[in-house]
């Protein structure tokens, strides 16, 4: 653990044990037959109950249905592919747009990495890859979309982050923010004041261990900025130069 990890994230991670072995509702979209049914019984072992289904249509069709707990999503399937299946879900209703999704992929480009990712993908797993890879990955990302700092609400300015209702609020207005946005957002506020790298965002927020660019996270608080940012000069996210961001830890009014 980072020795500068605020209480707040701490007291998240040491509760982890409670919620790492609890089986999920998994839904398996994947049109490679054989590496379908080998996903699907590494995950069964884990306990999880696992749904497979071949083309996009039916993961849209699924996902709608079952509300699962997390989506494994190939990205080149017939019908309709990975990213529009993503697309789509992301803007459904608040019941289907946050199920977690990990992408499969055989493209490892920056610019594939950074479009699923702005799309909402919560990880991002490029072929060819170990199936017990994939089980640590769904671990993980099981693990941080069900922790919660229950009861907590970050709160700087006019700014409000809500951890629990996955909510952020300005000036008490609803910010639409991708689960990506909210993910770095949310980590900055555990922690007000603190200068976190690119890298620790990615790997805090997003729990990547590899293919991390630094132009994923420029490119996430660019976006937020746009969202939340009042005028041109940065209120909230701040710029710490020579190492990452941070957020304000208090928001000083010019009002007279």
């Amino acid at each position: 653990m980072h020795p500068m990890l605020s209480a707040d994230l701490h007291r998240i991670l040491i509760n982890l044990s409670d919620i790492v072995g609890m089986p999920a509702r998994i839904l398996v979209a994947e049109d490679d037959l054989k590496q379908a049914e080998l996903i699907r019984r590494y995950l069964e072992r884990e306990g999880h109950l696992t749904v497979v289904v071949h083309d996009g249509r039916a993961a849209i069709d699924e996902a709608r249905r079952r509300s699962p707990d997390l989506l494994v999503l190939d990205v080149m399937m017939p019908k309709v592919d990975g990213l529009d299946v993503c697309r789509v879900l992301r803007a459904d209703g608040p019941g289907d747009s946050g199920v977690p999704i990990i992408m499969l992929t055989a493209r490892s480009t920056e610019d594939d990495l950074l479009l699923g990712l702005d799309l909402g993908a919560d990880d991002y797993l490029t072929k060819p890859y170990n199936p017990r890879e994939l089980v640590a990955r769904v671990r993980t990302v099981l693990r941080r979309t069900r922790v919660r700092a229950e009861g907590e609400v970050y709160r700087v300015g006019e700014l409000e982050i809500d951890p629990g209702r996955h909510e952020v609020r300005l000036a008490g207005e609803l910010i639409d923010l991708t689960p990506a946005e909210f993910k770095i957002l949310a980590c900055l506020a555990a922690s007000p004041g603190r200068a976190f790298s690119r890298q620790q965002l990615l790997e805090h927020a997003f729990g990547f261990d590899h293919y991390v660019f630094d132009r994923t996270v420029d490119v996430h608080v660019m976006n937020l900025r746009k969202k939340i940012e009042p005028s041109a000069v940065p209120t909230y996210l701040k710029t710490v130069y020579g190492v990452g961001y941070k957020l304000a830890d208090k928001v000083v009014s010019h009002a007279s």
